[in-house]
């Protein structure tokens, strides 16, 4: 009995997907619930496993194909797939002779890791070594003389097409404005470090800064809830839920997950929440439902060692706080010089429904929240 695979109903918001990887080529056999093929979207990657037990028959698509929901993209002709006998398992291919590597050039140790290093390609080296053998200097004279001069074209995924697409949509419908401030974490790291022990026995996840932050924010959001807010047509939509979305960098890009009324969760939920999304978006298994919607989001260019940076937009939401790296920095407290841990904040927002006043006193309450975290807990 032939089975016939097809595209998985597409969420709404997504039109189409891209034949990413065929796992299995036709006369392979597949088992049940073994994935197929991965399709892109422009948010995740999606597996497509098979259905039953069989073998593959015909690939209708190819890699790079794009597909629409309940497009037919394979066939599997069912039955037993039997195990492979234990004697199956061949032996290293040996060695390929001289003879075929004889076109090759030859390197020299050196040589061959300034090469891979530097992407030179070691056809393109004349040797001046013994027996026409390409040295290191060779290799570094190319390198002087421009280099191979190599360029490489590679078609963007369809995430990095969304994020190009969603950032120039930013900068195209929003009036983005950015504001700045600096916040002393002394009494959050002291915090940190007095309760960490019994925090992560207790809760079996480490107290980390970000949920100290979601938290700040959080409680600045309900104070002003226009920071909250979006634009429909010529609507101003109020939201009574905190769903905050927080920037996850990926080798495919960057991911947004959101997490769902962020102002009802402790700082142990925000941790254990902010460490799955982490791990789901660099796995690649995180979900479409975790990726949509959100009121406000939370970038931190600080793990890459951005001093302050001017964030973006995540449309529809109006607003978003960049975090940065944390520099000890002299400051006067009460009247004296001290060292602290410095950190600056900066908060772009659309200034067509968010005015300055409420964009700095937003940041200034965010600020005071971090400097004394009692605050938090006191709802002042």
């Amino acid at each position: 009995m032939t089975i016939e695979v097809k595209v998985p109903v597409l969420p709404e918001s997504v039109e189409d997907a891209t034949i990413a990887t065929w796992h299995k080529k036709p006369g392979d056999t597949i088992r049940r619930d073994e994935n197929l093929v991965d399709l892109e979207t422009d948010k995740v990657v999606l597996e497509v496993p098979a259905s039953v037990d069989g073998k593959v028959v015909e690939i209708k698509a190819e890699e790079g194909d794009t597909v629409h929901s309940d497009d037919l993209i394979a066939i599997i002709e069912e039955g037993v797939v039997e195990a492979a006998p234990a004697e199956a398992v061949t032996e290293p291919a040996p060695e390929p002779a001289a003879e075929t590597k004889a076109d090759e050039p030859k390197l020299s140790p050196s040589a061959r890791r300034v090469a891979a290093e530097e992407g030179v390609d070691p056809a393109s080296v004349e040797g001046t070594g013994r027996g026409g053998r390409v040295t290191k200097p060779d290799v570094m004279n190319i390198l002087k003389s421009g280099g191979s001069r190599r360029e490489e074209r590679v078609k963007m995924t369809r995430l990095r097409s969304r994020i190009a697409e969603r950032m120039k949509e930013a900068q195209n419908t929003a009036a983005i404005l950015t504001t700045f401030q600096e916040v002393d974490l002394k009494a959050v790291m002291d915090l940190r470090r007095k309760h960490q022990e019994e925090f992560t026995r207790k809760q079996g996840i480490k107290l980390g800064l970000m949920s100290f932050f979601v938290k700040a924010c959080t409680d600045a959001l309900r104070k002003f809830p226009v920071v909250n807010a979006s634009i429909e047509g010529d609507e101003i939509v109020y939201h009574n839920y905190q769903d905050i979305g927080i920037a996850v960098s990926t080798e495919r890009g960057l991911m947004v997950p959101i997490i769902r009324n962020a102002e009802n969760l402790g700082l142990a939920e925000l941790e254990m929440a902010i460490g799955e999304f982490a791990v789901k978006a660099r796995e690649g298994t995180i979900s479409l439902e975790e990726l949509q919607g959100g009121t406000f989001s939370i970038t931190n260019g600080g793990v890459f060692g951005s001093l302050m940076s001017t964030p973006l937009l995540n449309p529809p939401q109006s607003a978003i706080l960049g975090m940065h790296t944390i520099k000890e920095r002299p400051i006067v407290v009460d009247g004296e010089i001290a060292v602290r841990p410095m950190m600056y904040l900066a908060m772009s927002y659309d200034h067509r429904i968010i005015d300055g006043k409420d964009s700095v006193q937003f940041l200034v309450a965010v600020k005071n929240a971090l400097e004394d975290p009692a605050r938090l807990l006191l709802g002042i």
